[in-house]
């Protein structure tokens, strides 16, 4: 797993919780957390978290649009303008 934000063993979040907390919000770089040596979660703002899932979400569309072009479920351009064209008239 590549990180490159700072890593911290689970010990340091019970005791600077505060701390991470104004750190996370002002810098908006993850923060990981390791248990026994081993990365166990990601801390992060709120913000960056929901731009991250607005990210994932525009993926999501675009692969589940890719995967209905090669199933061959889409219409020419032409078409769609053409049937816009009738529903202004």
């Amino acid at each position: 797993m590549k990180f490159s934000s700072q890593i911290k063993p689970i010990s340091y979040l019970k005791s600077h919780a505060a701390q991470i907390v104004s750190e996370i919000a002002e810098s908006r770089q993850p923060l990981l957390i390791t248990q026994n040596g081993e990365a166990k979660l990601v801390v992060m703002d709120v913000h960056s978290y929901e731009e991250q899932e607005q990210t994932m979400a525009l993926l999501k569309i675009l692969a589940i649009g890719s995967k209905e072009i090669q199933q061959g479920k889409f219409r020419n351009v032409e078409d769609v303008f053409a049937d816009l064209d009738r529903f202004e008239e």
